[in-house]
């Protein structure tokens, strides 16, 4: 049900849906904060809580696992049981399990309350996303609402370094109770703005619930994952063991999902181009920006010795993106359309990734520049247009499922990109017998990412789909 007014101009949105806009993206802000900032935490958290290398992996490794193994069945969940009590129940769970992190004094509740945390999140941003798809119709201030949220959220991930590296400077569990202040305010603020008209008895929705299908999909994706994050450190057996059980349960998934009356996914949703294509991309977005990350970080404090907190300031730069992604991102969807517009956005983020590659031990900041301003206008053209991408012409009661998928791919690639890059790394500065060669190797990572991506969804602009091939009848507008 739209929150926009019968009477309102077109383009423009009331107060109440400038709430829930601000509600929703603030949210996912929180998540992608919470989800990067922790990297540059780690060493201090380690000192504090004698914690050993394997330990300190799962801090990281237990949120994207919680996060990723239980995003489609937080998806499904929000179409089943309520959008906006499912919202309200996973913030309120983000919060105290965030406040659990901050207060833990050991390291195995804090891996727990991450995974909590992430779970947490799993069930939140699906709900989020799909509360604006199914608020606003489709069209200009959808489109415009759906900006907002992804440049948040884009803006939150690339800024957690930065936030991380100063609130680590006050002290580690700044990292937790922070996020849990601004989480409470949001939490309080959504009671009364967000719509109550789509809720559902929860006993009607129990019924057409595939516990079944939950079960396998989320085990073979928290399977799967695992495998993922301990590529790097597990014995090759181990490794073809964890990958086979992965593969034993999504094939048990999908024989569950031919048989049940009520599926958790609609294979049919997978014949959509459009879908497929923005999944794919959303997955290796994060995966090249993650494994750039990831290196740089390493290359910076352990290279260069740069203190969290200097490693932090240096890439604020990054975070340009939640300038750039709701000013000029939505001009150049209404004159180019979404397709050409994330090609556009991929390729110039594979320039960006390339100017690293010459890395050595006495090179300036200055010199990083011009590589993170790219990398940032990059992910302010590809991160929203994306989600539209995924979303756009879905029915509503699978805008949940949409919103579940292409936040899978994003976390996947989260793990995975993390995952490649630290193989490459490990083995080729074994081979080389110094640190710098295999960063410089994980560095071909994220470009040659981005390069397989832009070949992915450039392939669909001579389709001409309806979610915007280019300017024109196939673009969709964006107000």
């Amino acid at each position: 049900m739209s929150v926009t007014g019968p009477a309102r101009a077109p383009g423009r949105m009331s107060v109440r849906a400038r709430a829930v806009v601000l509600v929703l993206s603030g949210a996912i802000f929180l998540e992608g904060v919470d989800l990067s900032m922790m990297g540059v935490a780690l060493p201090s958290i380690r000192a504090d809580l004698d914690l050993s290398t394997p330990q300190l992996q799962w801090v990281m490794s237990a949120f994207v696992l919680g996060y990723a193994g239980f995003l489609l069945l937080g998806g499904r969940a929000a179409d089943l049981f309520g959008r906006r009590r499912m919202f309200l129940v996973a913030l309120a769970v983000f919060v105290a399990f965030s406040g659990v992190g901050g207060i833990a004094s050991e390291g195995w509740l804090l891996i727990t309350a991450r995974f909590v945390t992430g779970l947490a999140a799993a069930f939140l941003t699906p709900a989020g996303l799909s509360i604006i798809t199914t608020t606003f119709d489709e069209g200009r201030q959808r489109n415009q609402a759906l900006l907002i949220y992804a440049g948040m959220a884009a803006a939150g991930f690339s800024l957690g370094m930065m936030v991380g590296g100063a609130l680590t400077a006050v002290h580690w569990r700044w990292v937790f109770f922070a996020p849990v202040i601004a989480a409470t305010l949001l939490l309080l603020t959504a009671v009364r703005a967000l719509p109550r008209a789509e809720e559902r008895p929860a006993a009607r929705s129990l019924r057409a619930f595939d516990l079944a299908g939950a079960v396998t999909l989320t085990g073979a994706m928290l399977t799967l994952v695992l495998g993922l994050v301990r590529l790097h450190e597990a014995p090759a057996p181990q490794s073809l063991i964890t990958f086979a059980a992965a593969a034993a349960l999504g094939a048990a998934f999908v024989i569950i999902e031919r048989r049940v009356p009520a599926p958790l996914i609609r294979f049919g949703i997978l014949r959509s181009g459009s879908v497929v294509r923005a999944n794919l991309v959303a997955l290796l977005l994060v995966a090249s920006f993650n494994s750039y990350q990831f290196i740089l970080v390493l290359y910076l404090q352990e290279l260069r010795h740069w203190s969290p907190l200097q490693t932090g300031l240096a890439m604020m730069i990054l975070g340009l993106d939640a300038i750039l992604a709701p000013t000029l991102t939505p001009r150049l969807v209404n004159r180019f359309g979404t397709a050409r517009v994330i090609t556009i956005g991929l390729l110039i983020a594979a320039v960006g990734y390339g100017l690293f590659l010459p890395l050595d031990l006495d090179r300036s900041y200055l010199t990083m520049i011009p590589a993170m301003l790219l990398i940032s206008l990059a992910f302010a053209l590809v991160y929203g247009p994306t989600t539209i991408l995924a979303t756009d012409g879905v029915t509503e009661s699978e805008q949940g499922l949409a919103g579940g998928l292409v936040n899978t791919s994003f976390q996947f690639g989260a793990a995975l990109g993390v995952a490649a890059a630290a193989v490459i790394s490990i083995a080729v500065s074994e081979a080389a017998g110094e640190a710098l060669a295999g960063y410089r190797a994980a560095l071909l990572v994220p470009p040659g990412a981005a390069l397989v991506a832009a070949v992915a969804v450039g392939s669909g602009l001579r389709r001409r789909s309806p979610v915007g091939g280019g300017a024109g009848p196939g673009a969709t507008p964006i107000g």
